[in-house]
């Protein structure tokens, strides 16, 4: 007899079987993955747990771990469809979206950013220079405006960052340029090439051990955070395009589910047993400082994996403006809740 599909069958049977997979029954072979994030430092914690504690194997899943170098390099592979899944800035599939690219936001890992510290090189701040404020004031030996250094512009640092400095009208004060990953950002502070470096608690502590630099703004501190964003938004993603889910929804299954499952983990573990699981990963900064990191993290982490309306509709102020040059978007267009609720169904946090 022959079989008939409309519509609605054939998408009930893509999401069964996106269900089957988040079970942990998986193929019988494994699916070959590229999973890719930005920099070597704590934020990206939960790409290194699925991975360490085998929750990509579990799923089904051979994957390899790769460093894009930064979040728009990270960007640049997911689209061209040489990694799989990204994390990163959750402006990154907007900016896909933009492009013609479909990115969809999977995952969101935090509820406001822990990766907006201003570090001010220790020399400045000893000559007076105490606030934002009197950065702007100040200028360079050869008069240009202060250097304010991020991983790289269009990142997430560089949005929220530019945003508090924007409200606070000086934005066009600075110079921003980015550079790169953890040893190149801590050394453009350590030779002086940059006179601000935006970045999260481990970097600064290890800035002032060394002597190097100290704390100008929190823009993580949660009082800070609410005067200026008004409450939970969706920072950090885990992303994808529409196109490589469409390749094969129960392979996007196994990612999201072996992903949710390192949230839980990371809910019910201790800073040092994080760290001791992510360590391999994480190496270029110090154990203490990516202990401090990891504990800031667990404050504003996202243990609900989900995007409502009303974090959205906060987030669209930051994410919707001429420094992103991101055309608006909305909810629907842009988050792809499906296998995240599988995942939660399938392992109940």
């Amino acid at each position: 007899m022959a079989m008939h599909f409309t519509r609605r069958s054939a998408l009930t049977i893509i999401a069964g079987s996106g269900a089957y997979l988040a079970t942990g029954r998986a193929r019988a072979e494994n699916m070959n993955g590229r999973v890719i994030y930005p920099v070597a430092v704590p934020i990206y914690q939960s790409q290194f747990v699925a991975d360490r504690n085998g929750y990509f194997k579990e799923a089904g899943l051979d994957c390899k771990l790769i460093q894009g170098g930064s979040g728009v390099k990270t960007r640049e592979i997911i689209a061209s469809s040489q990694g799989d899944i990204g994390i990163g800035d959750v402006t990154h599939p907007m900016q896909l979206s933009n492009h013609g690219r479909a990115g969809r936001i999977l995952m969101p890992t935090d509820t406001r950013s822990s990766s907006v510290m201003f570090i001010i090189r220790k020399d400045l701040w000893d000559q007076g220079i105490t606030t934002l404020e009197k950065l702007t004031e100040w200028k360079r030996p050869d008069g240009r405006k202060p250097i304010v250094s991020v991983s790289s512009l269009g990142g997430t640092n560089h949005v929220w960052s530019s945003y508090y400095m924007e409200t606070m009208g000086l934005a066009e004060k600075v110079t921003w340029i980015g550079t790169g990953n953890v040893d190149t950002m801590l050394g453009s502070l350590k030779t002086k090439q940059v006179d601000v470096l935006v970045s999260s608690l481990s970097l600064l502590n290890d800035s002032m051990e060394q002597g190097w630099g100290t704390l100008l703004f929190d823009g993580t501190d949660e009082a800070i955070w609410n005067k200026y964003i008004g409450g939970k938004v969706p920072v950090t993603a885990h992303f994808t395009v529409q196109s490589t889910i469409d390749k094969d929804p129960p392979k996007m299954q196994a990612f999201v589910t072996a992903l949710w499952r390192a949230t839980q983990w990371i809910k019910a573990h201790s800073p040092d047993e994080i760290y001791d699981m992510i360590e391999p990963y994480v190496g270029s900064t110090s154990r203490g400082a990516n202990i401090l990191e990891i504990t800031a993290l667990k404050k504003v982490a996202d243990y609900e994996g989900t995007v409502d309306a009303a974090s959205f509709a906060r987030g669209e102020k930051v994410w919707f403006r001429e420094m992103t040059g991101i055309k608006p978007l909305t909810i629907a267009e842009v988050v792809s809740p499906d296998f995240a609720e599988a995942a939660r169904k399938a392992y109940p946090g």
